[in-house]
């Protein structure tokens, strides 16, 4: 469930070439453990290696060790702008969560998933992007819970046809909704569940922002697009109300443009 696609090359497309060439490899490597994870045709006992391999590799990168084009990117990142050894092991622990199949976490389980799978990857990216302060890792904390709810809540019925249903337990059970993904998703009570997981992603926007506030500007720019895209496309979500769980929602150009054009005003 990697938050990405043409969003992050938008978003990257205002950076240097060095820091914008870190974010490629970060993206990389993070598409690569992504990828390894999400291959629910081959058993979890399978993936389990292969993500332990990328272990071993990023333990390489901090003994000055490359074996190939991404890793030899990373390196130059690490070196570069300081790119921290436990960011990397948080991204491969999400993966690996993500491998077991979640169903219906417990808040502090889903807390702990989208900490790993995206606001350890807002932790490297903003050092990519030239803030390593305290309150650049907060943008990390929140904007990256809010991109992941975001994904969660656009793709509750894609998650559910792979046995994956990431809205909480308390959430569902409070309006009844069965902790099962094939019958969450045909139940009534479920845009409910929605708009109160939407509420905790519109908060952690918010935080993010006031965040973004005490950061230096320039390096912020790429947040601050990844986040009003993914602020525009939670609200295309929401004008939606989860009717119809099989239709993707999407931007369109025209949103997509003015969201470009809001981001270069501000």
């Amino acid at each position: 469930m990697l938050a990405a696609g043409t969003s992050f090359y938008r978003g990257m497309a205002v950076l240097p070439a060095d820091r914008r060439a870190a974010m490629y490899a970060i993206y990389a490597f993070c598409r690569i453990v992504d990828d390894i994870a999400d291959d629910d045709a081959t058993p979890l006992a399978d993936r389990e290696p292969l993500l332990d391999a990328w272990r071993g590799r990023i333990d390489g990168l901090y003994a000055g060790q490359a074996h190939d084009a991404v890793t030899r990117e990373l390196r130059q990142a690490v070196t570069a702008f300081g790119l921290r050894r436990q960011d990397f092991i948080d991204v491969i622990d999400g993966m690996r969560m993500d491998a077991e199949a979640i169903v219906a976490p417990d808040l502090a389980t889903l807390d702990l998933y989208c900490d790993r799978v995206a606001a350890s990857v807002g932790r490297l990216s903003v050092r990519a992007f030239g803030d390593a302060s305290a309150d650049a890792d907060e943008v990390a904390f929140h904007l990256g819970r809010a991109l992941q709810l975001t994904n969660i809540l656009r793709d509750i019925a894609e998650d559910a046809q792979r046995g994956r249903l990431y809205l909480p337990a308390p959430y569902l059970a409070d309006e009844g909704v069965p902790a099962d993904p094939a019958a969450a998703v045909r139940h009534a009570g479920l845009p409910k569940v929605a708009k109160r997981l939407a509420a905790d992603a519109h908060g952690h926007f918010a935080a993010a922002a006031r965040a973004m506030r005490r950061c230096d500007k320039t390096a912020m720019r790429p947040a601050r697009l990844m986040g009003n895209t993914y602020a525009a496309i939670l609200a295309a979500v929401e004008r939606e109300g989860w009717r119809d769980l099989t239709r993707r929602v999407r931007l369109s150009p025209w949103a997509k443009l003015g969201v470009l054009v809001r981001h270069y005003i501000s």
